[in-house]
């Protein structure tokens, strides 16, 4: 029988196998890591007998619904729901989905579609399209991470892609060459929302962000890739700005992205710091 490994470090889905997989293309690869206990294996079915693992749903304002899974698992990032006129996107996904997971989306109108920031967040977003019989927006730029192939995967092209009037989709590269933001120009009472995966990452603070290459092996990104997605960000309208780990900059996102990337710039420069 085929069987659909995880990865229990990345929380990344698996092409159905007789074999378990030697090696996780995700983690295996440096902006990633293998775990120090060696490279682990589950299924969503063993996830979902074990009893463990429950999704919870949090309406953090007018159209937007986060959704994390306890206890933590994989990466541990949070999925997405954006309401926008009767058009529902999930923004990223988790790795655990079950019945109660499914029941909680079709009471909020379901799915239409699903788009990723990135592959590390690709998780098991072909259960997730089957579940809902809907597509996923993936960046054709990241067609070779793609750990399980599905028709319902559409390789998008370009620098943007409208989903829906004022849902977005846009290419910003960085962490990864097809980086992927959300620009939705309805959230937050029409003063935009920007949503990042950590392709944008916010800080402790919650008013500064920051941008890596690897977070986990704490490789920085260069100062032209910065600026160049400054650049490209400040195209954007957006008052707020969520990451993947359910971090906000409430107020002011957008001059606080563009304070953070000329600070970061100092900093890979030397100019930052008195010694």
């Amino acid at each position: 029988m085929l069987v659909n490994y995880i990865c229990e470090t990345c929380g990344v889905q698996y092409e159905g196998s007789i074999e378990v997989p030697n090696q996780c293309l995700i983690c295996g690869e440096e902006r990633q890591y293998i775990s120090p206990k060696g490279q682990t294996w589950t299924t969503l079915e063993l996830m979902i007998k074990d009893g463990i693992f429950k999704n919870s749903f949090n309406l953090d304002e007018e159209g937007l619904y986060s959704i994390n899974t306890s206890p933590n698992f994989g990466i541990g990032q949070t999925a997405y729901l954006i309401q926008d006129k009767n058009f529902n996107l999930l923004w990223d996904c988790i790795t655990y989905i079950d019945q109660d997971t499914i029941t909680q989306i079709e009471d909020l109108g379901g799915i239409d579609a699903i788009a990723l920031s990135h592959p590390h967040y690709f998780s098991s977003q072909v259960e997730w399209a089957e579940a809902f019989d809907t597509p996923i927006y993936i960046h054709e730029d990241e067609r070779d991470w793609v750990t399980r192939q599905s028709e319902k995967i559409i390789f998008w092209s370009g620098e943007s892609l409208e989903l829906q009037e004022g849902v977005i989709l846009q290419r910003i590269g960085g962490h990864f060459k097809g980086g992927t933001v959300l620009e939705w120009k309805n959230g937050n009472s029409q003063n935009g929302i920007l949503l990042t995966g950590d392709i944008i990452r916010i800080v402790a603070d919650r008013q500064w962000v920051s941008f890596m290459y690897s977070y986990p092996n704490f490789i920085p990104m260069p100062s032209v890739t910065v600026e160049r997605i400054a650049n490209r960000v400040n195209e954007f309208n957006f008052g707020r700005l969520y990451d993947a780990f359910h971090r906000v900059i409430k107020e002011d996102a957008h001059n606080q992205v563009q304070k953070s990337a000329a600070r970061y710039v100092k900093a890979l420069n030397g100019t930052l710091f008195t010694t």
